[in-house]
């Protein structure tokens, strides 16, 4: 399928694509000039991340990067509110307002975390506060299949839903806050994961005739995308502010808030010839997009269990840690786990809209390409002796 063709393909209105890019646009353009104001507040509200040893930065640095983010996206989805086709999403859900909401409420947690400090249990309970605001407001994720045996597509009650969600949400924000250790890291993480989820959404978009029911993914995911694009510039190394927990928790936040209006109520029906693959695609790019920060959390979690400390203790032993060690620079170790994310990511979305013949061996030469990056500095090390 080309994307290009989309919007005229389905009579202008089916895939808004112009509009899509205009709140992409907004997002980006409103991050970026408004970081650098927070960035003068946070200096003098002393919100100012002082190094440790197990941080990668060597000189103190202001967070609160993530209030930037989060007025980038309100200030997006205000305007879709108001362009001819995009507005139409708004009358048939609350999604977007449940995302700007929870998004507030998460975005405080994380500033009160950034300035003062806050235990885990705290932030947990601040976390789960967000992701029950997207439930109480409709964002659930109430339909599953089951590939196995005859049981087809499962319809989740209220409570289940409600769970299932919550899990999903608050999983995708610690996976993205465990990530965010490294300059230009989980802003560009975020902006590859939510540029995926669109690229899904849009084929979803284009096989049902432009429904506007899938509308809140691909609109979410623009906001999303805009404002970690208008980050990044701030952000990448060296950092002249951090996103902090405000910002790598919004990230997540919205992530999850998108699978799940993206995947949790996408019917069987809905793609087509009844191959697995296809079935559980949608599943199955969630767990693309996040693969590489789940894996670190994972083995984080396990790393300090084993250890006899807390699964929350910091350390020094993440998966960027592990490739500063090998030799990368902190450009090359952002760039190095932007291709392994992008790669698995927009392999999936790739195999929805194209057959998975011609898929698989870009991706098997992206995966070659991503091993001789990773290893890149060994293997000169290794040939230069």
């Amino acid at each position: 399928m080309n994307l290009l063709a989309l919007e005229s393909s389905t009579g202008g209105a089916g895939v808004p694509l112009r509009e899509l890019a205009l709140v992409g646009l907004t997002a980006a353009g409103v991050t970026y000039l408004l970081t650098s104001l927070v960035r003068v507040f946070a200096v003098k509200a002393g919100a100012v991340a002082v190094p440790r040893e197990r941080d990668v930065h060597v000189i103190p640095t202001p967070r609160l990067g993530g209030v930037g983010m989060y007025f980038g996206v309100v200030c997006a989805i205000g305007l879709a509110a108001q362009l001819p086709a995009l507005n139409r999403g708004f009358a048939y859900t609350h999604d977007m307002l449940a995302v700007i909401t929870a998004g507030l409420v998460i975005v405080l947690v994380g500033v009160i975390d950034d300035r003062w400090g806050l235990d885990a249990l705290t932030k947990f309970v601040g976390q789960l506060t967000a992701a029950g605001v997207l439930v109480i407001m409709g964002v659930s994720w109430y339909l599953l299949y089951v590939p196995f045996g005859d049981i087809g597509t499962v319809v989740l009650d209220p409570l289940q839903a409600g769970l299932l969600t919550v899990a999903i949400t608050v999983t995708t924000i610690n996976a993205m806050n465990f990530i965010d250790g490294l300059d230009g890291l989980a802003a560009g993480l975020g902006l590859i994961a939510a540029a995926a989820i669109c690229l899904f959404s849009l084929g979803l978009l284009h096989d049902q005739g432009g429904d506007v029911s899938y509308y809140p993914p691909a609109l979410i995911t623009t906001a999303l995308a805009g404002a970690c694009l208008g980050f990044l510039p701030h952000n990448f190394s060296p950092a002249r502010i951090f996103m902090g927990d405000s910002g790598a928790m919004l990230i997540g936040l919205m992530l999850g808030a998108a699978s799940t209006s993206a995947s949790g109520r996408v019917a069987r029906s809905a793609y087509g010839p009844a191959d697995m693959f296809t079935l559980l695609s949608p599943l199955i790019l969630v767990a693309a997009v996040m693969f590489i920060p789940l894996l670190d959390m994972v083995m984080a979690v396990i790393r300090r269990t084993r250890s006899g400390v807390g699964f929350y203790t910091p350390d020094k032993m993440h998966l960027h840690h592990r490739l500063l060690e090998i030799g990368h620079t902190q450009r090359r170790v952002a760039l190095v786990i932007y291709l392994w994310v992008g790669l698995l990511a927009f392999a999936v979305a790739a195999s929805t809209l194209v057959p998975p013949a011609v898929v698989m061996p870009v991706f098997g030469v992206g995966v070659l390409v991503a091993l001789i990056a990773t290893f890149a500095p060994r293997l000169h090390r290794r040939f230069a002796r």
